[in-house]
């Protein structure tokens, strides 16, 4: 009994000093401080931001994947082998570069839903593909997560899917699914941003660095958002976007 109760404290005891406080910095190719880069554990999924001054803190554990994603930036993996506390991280972000468009300034209404849709940038490859009836993508070729049902029902045919069970027992299934869901997030998010201005954020009193952050708000408290950004529906995204201005604004008041 005194053996069983020895090695329950010592896996409690494990786990909780298992995790560390990783920090770090993070700046562009020029050596400028990125905030709002948002630094996700894809082991744990949590998830924090860096500050003005492109520093950031997070839990995580040896061998634990970082992942750090801004808009207009390549996305940039970084494993922790470091073991102790405060270990120190120091990220380059690359900027993607972007073809300058012609810009037209429009002056405002005050209306947000009329000038919601005025500000929209005009996708010209979109309007071809529609134009010409070209077929939409397949979408994303990517390796199908391993699932229970696939991994039992060979076992119990007598047929040992040993690669399934791998990944279910080491846990790649669950990280591979997690990924997908974080990376078509951001893919969301990136969608409506190269749709819409930031003046069109920025005027309503949303800071140019949250913008980001507030678009994947509105996803997660208007989720039917996402569908419209699947559809292609700007305007529907939009105006999802306008029901929960409100809400983010009190949030920002409190912060």
């Amino acid at each position: 009994m005194k053996n069983i109760i020895l090695f329950i404290v010592l896996f409690i005891y494990g786990i909780a000093y298992s995790q560390q406080i990783v920090t770090g910095k993070i700046t562009d190719d020029n050596d400028i401080n990125l905030g709002s880069v948002t630094v996700i554990n894809l082991s744990t999924d949590k998830k924090v931001y860096s500050n003005s001054s492109g520093e950031f803190s997070i839990e995580a554990s040896k061998n634990d994947e970082l992942r750090f994603v801004r808009p207009g930036y390549e996305r940039i993996s970084k494993r922790v082998f470091a073991d102790g506390v405060d270990s120190q991280l120091f990220i380059t972000m690359v900027k993607i570069p972007e073809e300058i468009e012609e810009v037209e300034v429009k002056k405002l209404s005050g209306d947000l839903a009329k000038d919601s849709r005025s500000v929209a940038k005009v996708d010209k490859g979109e309007i071809v593909q529609q134009a010409v009836g070209l077929p939409q993508p397949v979408g994303k070729m990517r390796e199908k997560p391993a699932e229970v049902k696939q991994v039992l029902l060979p076992i119990l045919l007598g047929q040992l899917n040993v690669q399934g069970a791998f990944d279910l027992i080491s846990g790649k299934a669950r990280r591979q699914k997690r990924q997908y869901r974080y990376d078509d997030l951001q893919d969301n998010i990136l969608w409506v941003r190269k749709r819409v201005d930031d003046d069109y954020f920025t005027n309503a009193g949303i800071p140019a660095e949250r913008i980001s952050e507030f678009i994947e708000f509105s996803f997660v408290i208007k989720p039917q958002a996402r569908t419209y950004v699947k559809a292609r529906n700007l305007s529907g995204v939009l105006l999802r976007l306008e029901e929960t201005m409100p809400a983010f604004l009190e949030r920002l008041k409190k912060d």
